[in-house]
């Protein structure tokens, strides 16, 4: 079976992850893309293809995205399935910029544990965020990355590029996810990308939230393990 590189969001780490590559490693190779070291979404993929193999299905979650949409446009040959789970293919509008700029200067006044818990709304479906369990997940991921490595993601969002001039051309297989409680991702985003991305499917799951791989793990893995042949 062919590798699978999973690409995590901001603030997340690898342990996003962890139910899926339970789930999916039997059999295959399992690669965790580094997203800690670099200020752009260029050089994200840029270390995400250095240490991917030659071919390789590519799963992306949130700003994993981003880098996503930049790995098909430099090496569109070598993804040979692409999943896409709660992202968004245009770039930040003046709101989005504006939030972000307000991380930032909770950061640089000392104050990074503050962002995690404006984002928990955000990340978690409404019904969920009660669940000591999942809201813990997210702090735990948060003090994982550090407000170094967080200030190193926020630039490189804010300096992504819009995406969906580029979904015409992307041709591999794809699936999109989406939980219909995302609180980052809207509708209107996964329409974008599953028309324009041509023979992509969209998947939706009920009262989930952005976290889809930590809420509803049993789902996810099922889409994935259909899809990832």
């Amino acid at each position: 079976m062919s590798p699978i590189v999973f690409a995590t969001s901001q603030l997340l780490t690898p342990a996003v992850w962890s139910p899926q590559v339970e789930a999916l490693s039997p059999g295959r190779d399992i690669i965790l893309a580094d997203h800690t070291r670099d200020d752009t979404i260029a050089g994200l993929a840029d270390r995400l293809l250095a240490a991917a193999p030659p071919r390789f299905h590519l799963v992306a979650h949130g700003m994993g995205g981003f880098v996503a949409f930049e790995v098909m446009r430099r090496a569109p040959e070598r993804v040979e399935r692409l999943a896409l789970l709660a992202t968004l293919a245009s770039a930040d509008g003046p709101a989005q910029t504006q939030r972000r700029a307000g991380y930032i200067r909770l950061v640089e006044d000392g104050r990074f544990e503050a962002v995690a818990e404006e984002r928990i709304p955000m990340l978690i479906a409404p019904a969920r965020r009660g669940e000591t369990a999942l809201t813990q997940a997210v702090r735990q991921m948060a003090r994982d990355t550090g407000p170094e490595i967080f200030l190193r993601q926020q630039r490189a969002i804010m300096g992504r590029p819009d995406s969906r001039p580029g979904l015409p051309d992307i041709t591999a297989p794809t699936l999109i996810v989406w939980g219909e409680a995302d609180g980052i991702t809207a509708a209107a985003h996964q329409s974008e990308m599953l028309l324009g991305i041509a023979g992509s499917r969209l998947e939706t799951l009920p009262a989930c939230g952005h976290l889809s791989t930590l809420e509803q793990p049993s789902q996810v893995n099922a889409l994935l393990a259909a899809f990832l042949l």
